[in-house]
């Protein structure tokens, strides 16, 4: 690898043909070279006339008449409103070297000095002059300012060793900051003077950026947030926000270090300098477009991008979510966390519930595009059908239970059982136990459905009924009078209301409808002509506790009543 403070590197030096000693010391050769550079850097007070050669979206690339070529950054020639092509002639001075070698350009006139006395007033005046970089010593570099001058390593504006070395041989800007004339000692500053112009260049450019401006730019960081931008000597945020209009896990998946790109300028902070970028600006919003594309009870399929604790977020294209809320992701059950139906990535189908492209939202929902079970819910759970299902949940008033997927029915505490009073559907009733019920009502607007357990079990009054009939003469135990009024009990746990006189029965029989006229019509011409019978005038008086003779009047199975009159 060749040293770049070889003089045999220097385009300009000419090496002694046939007049080098084997044995010629390394102070000579450094001399010749010290000689053959300072004859090139008097030429034009370190003005070179250059040519440009080429121009890319960031440099122009000048041949200064050495091997490598020079470059200028082309904002130089965008902020003057300069053209510049290939063929130009330009007149420039050497900074130095970049990373990739080329030399970087100066269009300022920088003089060396020519003697001490122009060493002190540079000196005094805190100018900037040029020199070139001879060697690394300890410490630093040695510098011909037009005297051998020191410059420390830590103000070399150099970040390591490897740097340092490139520098050899290269013309650099920097500051006279010791001079001691009698010692010969000077110490120069180059960090200083890099610092300054820095400065300078970054407050040029943030006085000449505007919020809106589209500008140009290398991408020269890249962080989890974003990416840092130079946008001409100076640096722009461009969030991860954006970059792009769909929803993006990194600026790697989309940028690259060195890239160029245009960005639009979003906002300016001038007291903390921040600039503040956009690409994705560059493009239209996909919301534009969303009116005429997505209609509600529409479905579509997308991907799920995140999930939170309220619902999942489906990308349809990128840039266009809508949010399907917990609410609506299942009919079935009653979803805790959106997590345990969708995951990240996962494609799903959904239907679109509503768009408000003003507010740029759109509402989905997931458990539309499985069908509503309660559609057909009255067809298939008919009142007074059977049905069964296990015990989902419990509340104080009564019982859950599934009888499809996203249809439950509730059984009220009071009707589980006839036999007893229940004051917890909990006592009787366990979580996943299977039951059999009847339906009473179902509401479809409101999805609600009562069952009745305790209706599908036959008491001992349904069978009562169910062997009786109109004019049928049965045995019972009056154990409450009212007047002409009471109550008969004609079997355990069946009672029925009674009427204890023939006028009031018949007065009954007739308003009721169910009357049997045979039975009547010779009762009353029996009384008509042989008046009362001797049963009837001996007849006891009524009284509780008595176990008498009745005739059933009515009967009626859906009130489960029964009515009957004494004779």
């Amino acid at each position: 690898m060749s040293n770049p403070g070889n003089p045999e590197n220097d385009p300009t030096f000419e090496p002694a043909i046939d007049s080098t000693e084997p044995n010629e010391s390394f102070q000579a050769i450094l001399s010749q070279f010290e000689q053959s550079h300072s004859r090139r850097s008097g030429e034009g007070g370190r003005q070179i006339s250059g040519t440009v050669v080429a121009v890319s979206a960031e440099y122009v690339f000048v041949d200064i008449g050495y091997k490598t070529e020079g470059v200028l950054p082309i904002a130089l020639f965008a902020d003057a409103k300069e053209t510049v092509e290939p063929g130009t002639r330009l007149q420039v001075s050497v900074k130095g070297r970049n990373e990739e070698g080329y030399y970087e350009l100066s269009r300022l006139r920088v003089e060396q000095p020519k003697d001490w006395s122009a060493l002190e007033q540079a000196f005094a005046d805190k100018t900037v002059i040029s020199g070139t970089v001879t060697a690394v010593v300890k410490g630093g570099l040695t510098v011909d300012v037009g005297v051998r001058a020191f410059m420390p390593g830590s103000r070399s504006g150099a970040r390591d060793a490897a740097e340092m070395e490139r520098l050899v041989g290269q013309e650099i800007r920097c500051r006279i900051i010791k001079l001691d004339a009698a010692e010969e000692d000077v110490v120069v500053d180059r960090r200083a003077v890099a610092e300054e112009e820095d400065r300078s260049t970054k407050e040029r450019r943030y006085s000449e950026i505007r919020e809106g401006d589209l500008v140009s730019g290398t991408v020269r960081s890249l962080t989890d947030y974003g990416a840092f931008v130079d946008i001409g000597g100076v640096d722009g945020l461009l969030h991860i926000s954006d970059i792009a209009w769909s929803r993006i896990e990194k600026p790697a998946d989309v940028l690259t270090v060195g890239q160029q790109i245009d960005a639009k300028v979003l906002k300016i902070e001038p007291a903390g300098k921040r600039i503040s970028l956009g690409l994705k600006q560059l493009q239209p919003h996909p919301w534009d477009a969303v009116a005429g594309k997505y209609a509600a009870g529409e479905r579509v399929r997308g991907k799920v991008t995140r999930v939170t604790d309220f619902g999942a977020f489906v990308e349809l294209e990128p840039g266009i979510e809508g949010m399907v809320h917990l609410s609506e992701m299942s009919w079935a059950k009653k979803v805790r966390k959106p997590g345990d139906m969708v995951k990240p990535g996962d494609v799903a189908e959904v239907m679109i519930l509503g768009v408000n492209a003003a507010e740029r939202r759109m509402s989905l929902g997931l458990k539309q595009t499985l069908g509503d079970p309660w559609a057909d819910a009255s067809e298939k759970f008919a009142v007074g059908s059977q049905v069964e299902g296990p015990v989902t949940s419990f509340t104080k008033f009564g019982a859950f239970v599934q009888l499809a997927e996203g249809v439950e029915g509730m059984i009220h505490v009071s009707e589980i059982s006839a036999e007893k009073r229940i004051e917890r559907p909990q006592d009787v009733l366990r979580a996943g136990q299977v039951v059999k019920a009847k339906v009473l009502d179902v509401d479809k607007e409101k999805r609600q459905l009562r069952l009745s357990m305790k209706q599908l079990v036959p008491t001992g009054l349904d069978e009562y009924i169910a062997e009786r009939k109109v004019g049928e003469v049965v045995t019972g135990r009056l154990i409450e009078i009212a007047g002409e009024q009471g109550t008969v009990e004609l079997g355990e746990g069946i009672h029925a209301q009674a009427r204890l006189t023939l006028e009031a029965a018949a007065k009954e029989q007739i308003q009721g409808g169910a009357v049997d006229l045979s039975s009547i019509s010779a009762m009353l011409a029996s009384r008509w002509k042989n008046g009362p019978s001797a049963s009837e005038a001996k007849a006891e008086p009524v009284r509780t506790g008595q176990i008498r003779s009745f005739r059933i009047t009515m009967v009626d199975r859906g009130a489960k009543k029964v009515k009957v009159q004494l004779v």
